[in-house]
């Protein structure tokens, strides 16, 4: 929601802030090293030139499926808007290989994440204040209407050079927030029938979902504090609740799940990540883990 490139967000980072909602790393950081990155994947505003070829990070705070998603905390990208700044890289990409075939090749090598389901309900469907689908659509409604419009945008990726797609789950929705019961089971059940569906409709596509809500819900008895987040927060534009600036936040974070109201602390992240990329249970992952489909 906005800029966060203020402490205590990034107090753990080793650059220091540099506009993650948490105190050090978030998930992706921690998968990249995983994989093999030397560093964090640069962000779409920053990569240029050859650092295009070892990835481009396009998320945006509060961003959605839906275009509408999060328009009240400020000028977010979303869905629609990413995948037009990755047409972008893309071509960039295909220019550098020399020729389309080349750069085709190198894309379809590439390991693509996407998780940007919570903010859907975070900054929307949760606030009918504000957005209208609440009244809309049921639950079961709104969920589906999402799984339409991401199996489209998830096609259009396809198109645009993408074969290995990690899906991120519904996660629980914080510690803090009034609403905390959207069914993660059913977002876990109809993300596994699309990469179904998908895999029947996209050839040579490897789709796998990562299933953030069972993942986070075993490990919150990992920690001391699984109920209430680290730095002070408040709420923002009726929102997401976010860590008060310059305030001092606990100190012992590893203890903590929760860093602000609506996401994990680095240690929070660095256990989903692990599960995500090798697997611990069978229901972690569908149908192969983050490990798994590099090797593919």
């Amino acid at each position: 929601p906005g800029p966060i490139n203020y402490l205590p967000y990034g107090i753990d980072f080793p650059t220091g802030r540099a506009g993650r909602f948490s105190n050090g790393r978030n998930m992706v950081d921690i998968l990249a090293d995983l994989l093999g990155f030397d560093n964090p994947i640069p962000s779409f505003a920053t990569a240029s030139g050859l650092d295009i070829l070892k990835g481009v990070n396009y998320a945006s705070g509060s961003s959605g499926i839906r275009d509408e998603t999060g328009q009240h905390l400020g000028a977010g990208i979303n869905m629609n808007n990413q995948l037009l700044n990755h047409q972008y890289i893309e071509s960039g990409i295909v220019n550098m290989s020399g020729d389309k075939e080349s750069g085709v090749k190198y894309l379809c090598k590439c390991i693509y994440t996407v998780g940007i389901t919570c903010c859907n309900y975070i900054s929307n469907y949760l606030l009918p204040q504000l957005y209208p689908t609440s009244r809309l659509h049921t639950p079961d409604q709104y969920a589906r209407v999402l799984t339409q419009q991401y199996s489209q945008q998830l096609k259009t990726l396809y198109n645009y050079g993408a074969r290995k797609v990690v899906l991120f789950g519904l996660a629980p929705l914080g510690c803090t927030l009034p609403n905390i019961a959207i069914d993660g089971t059913n977002n876990g059940s109809s993300l596994k029938t699309l990469v179904d569906d998908l895999h029947n409709d996209l050839q040579d596509a490897e789709f796998i979902f990562i299933n953030i809500y069972e993942i986070m819900s075993s490990i919150s008895t990992g920690f001391r504090v699984s109920d209430r987040p680290c730095c002070e927060v408040i709420a923002r534009n009726n929102a997401n609740l976010v860590c008060i600036p310059f305030r001092i936040p606990c100190e012992n974070r590893d203890e903590y799940l929760w860093w602000d109201g609506t996401h994990p602390t680095e240690a929070g992240n660095l256990m989903v990540a692990r599960r995500s990329y090798s697997s611990q249970f069978p229901s972690d992952t569908y149908t192969i883990d983050m490990h798994g489909q590099a090797q593919l």
